[in-house]
């Protein structure tokens, strides 16, 4: 079933509502229970080599997919106060060789060209996730050649390489601006053969199934973007949708949400519960608040109790040997291949 255009959202404030509904499915085996059953319970942490950072809610679309239920009505924004916090934590010597931003719409905040230009400048590698739309904005549209400047790798959300499927998960008209964006970073360099400017597509489900198998979807892009509208890029990463926020609230409306999270145990997979992306980063919420992934904070769900829980006390080796909080949103990330910000993570 595709998504709606009218699938409403949970208002902030209504995480504890998703996580009792998630860990209260009747047929469900709870995550804990299941890695436990395999042996790998406790999951814990392997070491920090990703800050990944959430610069704010505030976005100029409001995507059916959104785990996070960014859109124009958010005000939640990242302050240069905590950002700079953000950049003593790369200065250190904590091994962290990569952030990460996200969002919302990362350009909508502010101060993201001083938070690049000053962690790249400390010689760490910046990837940026951007939905490409916001790029055609008048206030936003020099951040293209900035990121090249700065040589930022994107990691751009395109759901599929065909208009209408894309528009149904992202608004009309959203696949043919997001083209022209393409088109633009490959005239910067992005995805060319040999430049050292990455661009990377992530790709969605239309609903409530599991992404395809990455390498075969990879090719079906490269050939039809290519073929279609003279685009390139790097790689595809295929992600799982996360059953919160709107796509959560899609699948009770259409009747889909034990059923998927059955799907999604039924294909638990082992080798990537070792994998997963919580086991090497630290997700930061725009507030400063620590927590184990992007998904965790979604849920309000911050890291164990007994390490810090806010930027401000970062601590490398209480954080790096952490316990991992789970609950059953967890089988998002470790149904089939797994999923992650990078895509697929077990063959």
């Amino acid at each position: 079933m595709a998504l709606s255009s009218t699938t409403p959202e949970y208002l902030p404030g209504n995480e504890p509502e998703q996580l009792h509904y998630l860990n209260d499915i009747e047929n469900l085996v709870p995550f804990e229970r299941r890695i436990k059953e395999t042996g790998l319970f406790p999951l814990t942490a392997d070491d920090i080599s990703v800050l990944q950072v959430n610069v704010g809610k505030v976005c100029n679309l409001s995507c059916k997919h959104c785990h996070v239920n960014a859109g124009p009505n958010r005000t939640e924004s990242m302050s240069r106060e905590t950002m700079t916090r953000c950049l003593d934590v790369l200065a250190g010597n904590t091994g962290i060789t990569t952030l990460d931003i996200t969002g919302g719409a990362p350009e909508l905040n502010p101060h993201l060209p001083w938070f690049i230009e000053q962690a790249a400048g400390m010689g760490r590698k910046v990837m940026l996730r951007t939905n490409l739309t916001v790029l055609e904005q008048e206030q936003t549209a020099y951040l293209a050649e900035y990121y090249a400047a700065q040589r930022v790798e994107i990691i751009a959300s395109l759901p599929y390489y065909q208009g209408k499927t894309a528009d149904r998960q992202r608004g009309q008209g959203v696949f043919e601006a997001s083209i022209r964006v393409l088109k633009h970073l490959n005239e910067l360099g992005y995805g060319q053969a040999g430049s050292p400017l990455q661009l990377n597509l992530a790709y969605n489900p239309g609903g409530a199934f599991l992404p395809p198998d990455q390498q075969a979807i990879e090719a079906d892009y490269h050939r039809e973007l290519a073929d279609r509208y003279g685009v390139v890029f790097n790689r595809l990463y295929t992600l799982t949708n996360m059953p919160l926020g709107r796509f959560l609230v899609f699948l009770q409306q259409s009747g889909n949400s034990d059923r998927y999270l059955e799907r999604l145990a039924g294909a638990y997979n082992p080798v990537a519960v070792t994998r997963v992306m919580c086991r090497n980063m630290i997700s930061v919420g725009w507030d400063g608040r620590l927590y184990d992934c992007d998904f965790n904070q979604a849920l309000g769900l911050l890291c164990a109790p007994d390490v810090p829980g806010h930027i401000d006390d970062f601590d490398l080796e209480a954080l790096q040997n952490r316990r991992i909080v789970v609950a059953n949103h967890c089988y998002a990330c470790t149904a089939g291949a797994g999923s992650s910000c990078g895509g697929a993570i077990a063959g």
